[in-house]
């Protein structure tokens, strides 16, 4: 599948979900990426959603490249949400 993705720069922290909730657009579609603040602590460190979050962005080009895999391989959960382990 020939899909153009983007990743715009509107990733939050989710208070509810634990996590770092990031928007993907595949021709013009919204997608919903997300990764626990969990996961973060174990690549990258911290103990914050803040420091969750600045780590997101700290590495948010290999990231969204995980992201980008995971939307072409067509790994989305129940909710259509793309979750990064």
């Amino acid at each position: 599948m020939n899909q153009a993705i983007q990743f715009p720069d509107r990733e939050f922290w989710d208070e509810e979900l634990s996590a770092v909730v990031f928007p993907a657009l595949v021709n013009g579609m919204q997608l919903i990426c997300a990764i626990k603040g969990e996961a973060l602590a174990h690549r990258f460190g911290g103990g914050t959603p803040e420091t969750w979050l600045a780590g997101f962005r700290e590495h948010r080009w290999d990231l969204e490249e995980e992201a980008e895999q995971a939307i072409r391989e067509e790994q989305e959960d129940g909710q259509g949400w793309f979750w990064l382990s």
